[in-house]
């Protein structure tokens, strides 16, 4: 067996944990962000059901909002409060990752079109990148402004 510089002969197991320290809570916090992410995202589904082959109205201000948040969240953890590591992947990567549904609007869209909606699809498909772009750069840019108001 030759020597090789750029893989020495520790386990592999190890060096993952040299690489990676505390990954494990971090991992842990974006599933349980994920979990409650996910629940208020399915109780909004219930409470404001879209029918079969119409517009998708919930996916869309759902993730509008979800997004909406995220550009708040961001503000103000990188400009206001020096948050705790594990506050931007519980909240940021697990809640809001969990509540915004970017899998179920890829799903709609495709139902739609095979559903012989396909002017409906693409007009969920544009709205929905319109909404979700503007809703984060509006919120981020408003907080931002707020914030600024404060200082003074």
């Amino acid at each position: 067996m030759v020597d090789d510089p750029l893989h020495p002969k520790s386990s592999l197991p190890a060096q993952r944990r040299l690489r990676r320290p505390g990954q494990g809570p971090v991992v842990a916090v974006v599933a349980a962000g994920g979990a409650i992410g996910a629940c208020a995202r399915y109780g909004a589904a219930l409470a404001w059901h879209t029918a079969a082959g119409t517009f998708p109205w919930t996916t869309l201000v759902v993730n509008a909002v979800g997004c909406a948040v995220i550009g708040v969240f961001m503000v103000v953890i990188t400009d206001v409060w020096a948050a705790h590591r594990l506050v931007r992947p519980f909240f940021g990567t697990g809640v809001l990752g969990g509540f915004t549904t970017f899998s179920t609007y890829a799903t709609d869209v495709q139902r739609l079109a095979d559903g012989g909606h396909p002017r409906t699809a693409l007009a969920y498909l544009a709205l929905t990148v319109v909404a979700a772009l503007g809703s984060v750069w509006a919120a981020a840019t408003a907080t931002r402004r707020v914030v600024a108001w404060r200082q003074k």
